[in-house]
């Protein structure tokens, strides 16, 4: 294999190795699912991004039940879809969001949902058709200029990608989550270095949530820096919590033999 075949087929396997992991943050941009945009998802108002397994499971059974009584209900639908995409329920998501959007075809809030869906679900190009239609020229969300970059990052059109990220950036510097999806738009491209800077940058910000930090985590463990990667994937977290999280980072990370193969640069 030439040098260049080579460099090819490790950043495929790199994009492959973080795809899931990065796709999380990069479409936390569209909406903000972490803190629900359309009500509080626990009474304590506790965002979703902080629930544990069985809190997750209670809340989707009490809008599983309040979807079914009443489907056409715009919040009890977002929410709903939302929390089947916490829990790896990607296809039910999209079903239930092409349901809310035929009773609620231009609304933003629905419309956005709805490209998170179909993105979640692997239809890109049909969710970035949904997200540029829920934009308005004369008001951009900078929301959705992220969601859209994310989705171009999917498609392998980073340039374009970038240039929505910092569209969004002009219009809410500084937002921890447009950070962080610049950042890992770097990763699916294998500048980690790059990636690690936005990423830090994201991280320091206020409002920084514990994806933004796992993000940081897994990309300081693919440049070979086990401790520090750790050290950040429980920071701030219960016990439970930077276990599963140190569990996950070992699982991406050991992926395409990642972890094996940067232990081996490091010896």
């Amino acid at each position: 294999m030439g040098k260049s075949d080579f460099r090819s087929s490790h950043k495929a396997r790199l994009s492959r190795t973080v795809f899931t992991f990065a796709l999380i943050t990069l479409l936390a941009g569209c909406a903000n699912v972490g803190k629900m945009q359309t009500g509080s998802i626990a009474r304590d108002g506790k965002a979703v991004s902080e629930m544990n397994a069985s809190e997750l499971s209670m809340a989707e059974r009490k809008y599983a039940s309040a979807y079914k009584a009443n489907p056409k209900d715009k919040a009890v639908g977002i929410n709903f879809a939302t929390l089947l995409r916490m829990t790896g329920r990607d296809d039910q998501a999209l079903a239930v969001m092409q349901q809310v959007a035929i009773h609620h075809p231009t609304d933003r809030d629905v419309l956005a949902s709805y490209g998170k869906a179909q993105a979640a679900a692997g239809q890109f190009e049909n969710a970035l058709q949904t997200v540029q239609r829920a934009q308005t020229p004369d008001q951009p969300d900078w929301k959705l200029l992220s969601a859209e970059g994310a989705i171009l990052d999917q498609l392998g059109r980073s340039k374009e990608s970038r240039q929505m990220y910092r569209k969004a950036l002009d219009i809410n510097p500084n937002e921890p989550s447009i950070l962080s999806n610049l950042g890992m738009s770097y990763v699916l491209s294998g500048d980690l270095r790059t990636a690690e800077t936005y990423l830090k940058k994201a991280v320091a910000m206020p409002g920084a949530d514990s994806r933004v930090r796992q993000n940081l985590a897994l990309v300081v463990g693919l440049q070979g820096r086990f401790e520090e990667a750790e050290h950040i994937a429980k920071a701030e977290l219960s016990k439970d919590q930077a276990e599963a999280n140190v569990a996950y980072l070992r699982s991406m990370l050991a992926q395409q033999n990642a972890w094996a193969k940067l232990n081996d640069k490091k010896s």
